[in-house]
């Protein structure tokens, strides 16, 4: 089936700045924050009909497109597809301006059109609308911004009337580009706490940000042990009726007054309190959202960010980890548990990861543990002596809780640290620290909030956690990738303890 898609909205800037770099065939690169390089193939000239752009994305897709026809009478340019990661059969798209008489602003329209199965119509043309033209527009405006260095209102959207003759498709794919006014997006909502089925998809109103604020496009959204936790009514954290999630990245659509750190069209990460991420679209509070570097993909992003920065904490704070002490990692092969090993490892330690499988221990020694120790075959503590030629663990860091408490306190060396930072299985419930002097033994149980209270304590270790990102350190691995309405199946796999690695929820 044909399936169109467009997309307009007025700029706050003249045509005459907006079309010098619209027509700039390659100018993409220097403008859309989903492309990391772009080169004309050949040597041709930007603005050459028959010129083709190849240019990668920041999630390394790897894309060429031909421009067809190009127009400075009518203001218009039209390219087509010659290669994708997706399937756009017949693709053609047109990017069309005009002044604005009422005052120095300029009209921009992106339409396409092209061929699809109708099973996948629907999914392509919001991948186009959404994630191309609207983060485009957006992220125009912004460069603009920057450009005249003019506080330039984000984009006006322009809804087409309703005797436009647009398809269904286009109805139900092109909603205008978003700003200063509710808008209303899928989001998962639980409206009582139990299990995985309490997460319902549901339509729900995104409000402008206000004095502080700033609403997000999401991109890919972080599944975490923590939403379980809201999700079964622990710690007070999903107050009902609430969308879970404290993990996501993607593009700033508009800032609310006072924010001055962002700009519509950047790309964003966070991984903060409260809930909400698991919807397409959000408002939150500006201070607690993260500019995401340009060579970091939002896949990426979503999938370390809030585990990264616990990582982050537990190494560098809660324990500060030195070169040559020994550590034992449990959950070893989850999102956490791979970079805790990774980092400790280039921190100088040893470290000896706790799993449940031979698959596990696979991905725990390929990730930097020099050991796995599958848990419920072998006897952990005893195994931990043994590796360890019978002295113990300096530090062990601990998300399981109830169940392997006593592990850890019995593989620990003397003046060793247990780092309780979870309870998966459980909460450890009343102990008796007495016992603990029998090894001189420190016992820690870190609060993520606590070391994050701060935009300058967040940036401050997002930017430790993407420079161990580039230098290889840390290495993400994302088990599964599911749409956003799968969350119901995510919470039971990472429930399970099937996954390893990050579980990323795509809107």
């Amino acid at each position: 089936m044909i399936v169109r898609v467009l997309r307009s909205c007025v700029i706050d800037a003249p045509v005459d700045i907006v079309w010098p770099l619209l027509r700039d065939f390659n100018s993409h690169a220097r403008w859309h924050p989903a492309i990391a390089a772009s080169h004309i193939e050949g040597g041709e000239p930007p603005d050459h009909v028959g010129a083709v752009r190849a240019f990668r994305l920041r999630d390394g897709g790897f894309l060429r497109e031909q421009l067809i026809a190009l127009s400075d009478r009518d203001m218009s340019l039209s390219y087509c597809l010659l290669e994708a990661p997706v399937r756009l059969d017949g693709y053609v798209a047109t990017m069309r301006l005009r002044r604005v008489t009422e005052g120095e602003r300029t009209f921009l329209q992106w339409q396409s059109r092209f061929d699809s199965s109708a099973g996948e119509a629907d999914a392509l043309a919001r991948l186009v609308g959404e994630t191309i033209y609207e983060v485009g527009m957006a992220a125009l405006q912004a460069r603009l911004r920057r450009a005249t260095g003019a506080l330039v209102p984000a984009p006006r959207p322009v809804v087409p009337p309703p005797s436009s003759p647009l398809t269904d498709v286009e109805r139900s794919g092109a909603r205008p580009l978003p700003v200063l006014a509710a808008l209303q997006t899928n989001a998962i909502v639980i409206e009582r706490h139990g299990g995985p089925e309490v997460l319902i998809p549901r339509r729900v109103d995104v409000p402008p940000p206000g004095p502080g604020e700033v609403r997000l496009r999401h991109l890919a959204i972080g599944v975490n042990m923590v939403d379980l936790h809201g999700r079964a009514g622990d710690f007070g954290l999903d107050i009902l009726p609430a969308i879970p999630g404290m993990e996501a990245a993607g593009v700033v659509l508009d800032v609310g007054p006072g924010v001055t750190h962002l700009a519509a069209g950047d790309p964003v990460v966070y991984a903060c309190s409260p809930p909400g991420a698991y919807a397409e679209a959000r408002t939150m509070p500006a201070s607690m959202v993260v500019l995401l570097p340009p060579d970091i993909a939002p896949e990426t992003a979503a999938a370390v960010f809030l585990k990264g920065i616990t990582a982050d904490l537990l190494l560098h704070d809660v324990h500060p980890l030195r070169a040559g002490e020994s550590v034992l990692v449990h959950a070893a092969a989850g999102g956490l548990g791979l970079l805790l090993c990774g980092w400790a490892r280039a921190l100088g330690a040893r470290v000896i990861g706790v799993v449940s499988s031979d698959a596990k221990a696979e991905a725990a020694i390929d990730a930097g543990a020099a050991h796995a120790v599958v848990g419920g075959r072998q006897d952990v503590a005893a195994a931990v002596r043994e590796l360890t030629g019978g002295r113990g663990i300096d530090v062990v860091y601990d998300g399981i809780g109830q169940a392997s408490f006593e592990i850890s306190l019995a593989s620990l060396a003397r003046r060793g640290h247990l780092v309780s930072h979870g309870q998966v299985s459980g909460p450890v419930g009343l102990r008796d620290i007495d016992s603990l002097a029998t090894k001189s033994v420190r016992l820690s149980r870190p609060n993520f909030l606590h070391f994050t209270e701060t935009a300058e304590d967040l940036r401050r270790r997002a930017d430790r956690l993407f420079e161990a990102l580039r230098q290889g350190q840390v290495r993400p691995r994302i088990d599964r990738r599911l749409p956003l309405s799968d969350a119901a199946a995510a919470h039971r796999r990472l429930e399970s303890r099937q996954n390893i690695g990050s579980i990323v929820l795509i809107p």
